[in-house]
């Protein structure tokens, strides 16, 4: 049962966008169909086709009402009211690769010619299982148990559904997956408070983009809907850049990097980015509620050769294993990109942004951005 905790105030979402945008077709998992034997062969064959043709998708009727997620977001929207003085107090060690806790806004320039810095808030809270000690603001404190038991509940109601439809995919035994992404296992998993704090007319006229295009580190991220549209993938069949619609009563998913290598490559981690919103949402702050799975930290992403359909498609290898690299373990390739990633580097930097992480993987410069409503 949801834990009981203290009176928040209602959250109001803003209004969706009225213009016009490209966007994506995705996919939509109904795990209502998750508890039949034909429901599951169903959803499986339809996750694999979205994972192989998109890598993004659309999940509903997943047991968490509105009502909670709505919690998460006005615990969120009040975090993101404290002082800036309370909020440092929780500030990790960004530069070494740690990452719960605080990540204050303005560590890059994202516009070179203005100066302009990034509006990006973020607040990490890691697995509650013992094996990450974090503190925490009195107000996060307050809220804690109903924290914890949210998270939870979307490893029980939501992870664990698609780990079994992606084993059965592949023919694997239907716990394959969910053995390696135990909630009770040591894993950099962390739910996300994160706000993209508003920019001036004149600030985002001089934008392409808030954030460039990217990949995911771990297995499978969750971003509740939020109606401030600037989400974007690249579709991995015509490279164009698509938007993605809020869709209400979903959660969207997108694949990453690490189940990229437990396939050799078979599911992709989809490239995203966050573009300048639609110019009638641009006045409001954006604030995005996100839980991203990870491996067990002593997992090695080593291609799965279990798989018959790997071995009958022929994907045996992935970017480590293709040149005989070391194959690293979840712990040491999230810590090498996370680094990468939270290095202050200028946002144009070409050099960083195509640095070796580990030797065997080199980052890629994406698409440049189109314009904004195209």
């Amino acid at each position: 049962m949801p834990v009981p905790a203290p009176q928040l105030g209602s959250y109001q979402y803003v209004p969706e966008t009225k213009e016009n945008l490209d966007w994506a077709e995705l996919v939509t998992i109904d795990l209502s169909k998750f508890h039949t034997p034909e429901g599951k062969k169903q959803l499986a064959q339809e996750l694999i086709s979205a994972l192989r043709n998109k890598g993004f998708f659309y999940v509903k009727n997943f047991n968490i009402s509105q009502e909670r997620v709505n919690r998460q977001f006005a615990i969120g929207r009040e975090f993101y009211e404290l002082p800036l003085e309370e909020k440092s107090k929780y500030v990790p060690d960004l530069d070494a690769g740690k990452f719960n806790g605080y990540t204050p806004a303005g560590r890059r320039v994202i516009d070179e010619k203005s100066g302009l810095r990034d509006k990006i808030e973020i607040f990490n809270m890691p697995k509650f299982n013992g094996h990450f000690p974090q503190a925490y603001p009195e107000l996060i404190q307050s809220h804690l148990a109903e924290i914890e038991e949210f998270a939870r509940s979307l490893h029980s109601e939501v992870l664990d559904p698609l780990f079994e439809l992606l084993a059965l995919a592949l023919e694997l035994p239907e716990d394959y997956f969910t053995r390696i992404h135990v909630y009770a296992e040591k894993s950099e998993d962390h739910l996300r408070y994160m706000k993209y704090g508003k920019y001036s007319t004149e600030e985002n006229s001089k934008l392409s983009l808030w954030t460039r295009g990217h990949t995911d580190l771990g297995s499978f991220t969750l971003l509740f809907r939020q109606p401030v549209a600037a989400l974007q993938i690249r579709d991995p069949q015509t490279e164009q850049w698509k938007w993605v619609k809020p869709q209400d009563g979903t959660l969207t998913v997108n694949a990453c990097d690490a189940l990229s290598f437990l396939t050799g490559g078979y599911v992709r981690s989809t490239i995203h980015r966050v573009n300048v919103p639609p110019k009638d949402q641009q006045h409001v702050d954006r604030l995005g509620l996100l839980y991203f799975s990870r491996p067990h930290n002593d997992v090695k992403l080593a291609t799965i050769t279990e798989s018959p359909v790997l071995t009958r498609e022929g994907y045996t290898q992935n970017e480590f294993e293709r040149f005989g690299n070391k194959v690293p373990t979840m712990e040491e390739w999230t810590f090498a990109k996370q680094k990468w990633q939270r290095t202050p580097q200028a946002y144009r930097d070409e050099t960083h942004r195509t640095a070796t992480i580990l030797p065997g993987f080199r980052e890629k410069v994406f698409d440049e951005p189109t314009a904004v409503g195209a």
